[in-house]
């Protein structure tokens, strides 16, 4: 269904919608939980789609990798809460911007890179 309506606008956008919902979950489970769920879902739309899983596999690896708006997205962003005197709010306005951006960049590269 979600295929079916997000069909007219190609598979680009279907990219960027798989890598934006893989980046929703990465604040709140950690990204190898987050790649186990997700790339059965990245795998099946390319199936379904008849095109290479490359690109929306990738999609995947890229938004679990980025996993820095919350501090329990990682390990590491809780190790340095403390002693860096950080905030919640502070990863959430330094971290979003910069999945924006992967969200962008991958959405516009990854099928230059591994063609459908």
């Amino acid at each position: 269904q979600v295929i079916a309506a997000a069909g007219p606008f190609g598979h680009t956008a279907l990219l960027g919608g798989l890598i934006a919902l893989t980046l929703i979950f990465n604040p709140f489970i950690p990204g190898a939980v987050n790649a186990v769920f997700m790339a059965p879902i990245a795998l099946a739309t390319a199936i379904s789609l008849n095109v290479s899983p490359y690109p929306f596999i990738m999609g995947v690896a890229y938004g679990c990798a980025s996993s820095f708006m919350t501090p329990v997205s990682h390990p590491v962003n809780i190790l340095v809460m403390s002693p860096g005197g950080y905030r919640f709010t502070d990863y959430l306005k330094n971290g979003l911007p910069i999945a924006l951006i992967v969200l962008t960049l991958s959405t516009l590269l990854l099928p230059v890179l591994f063609p459908f």
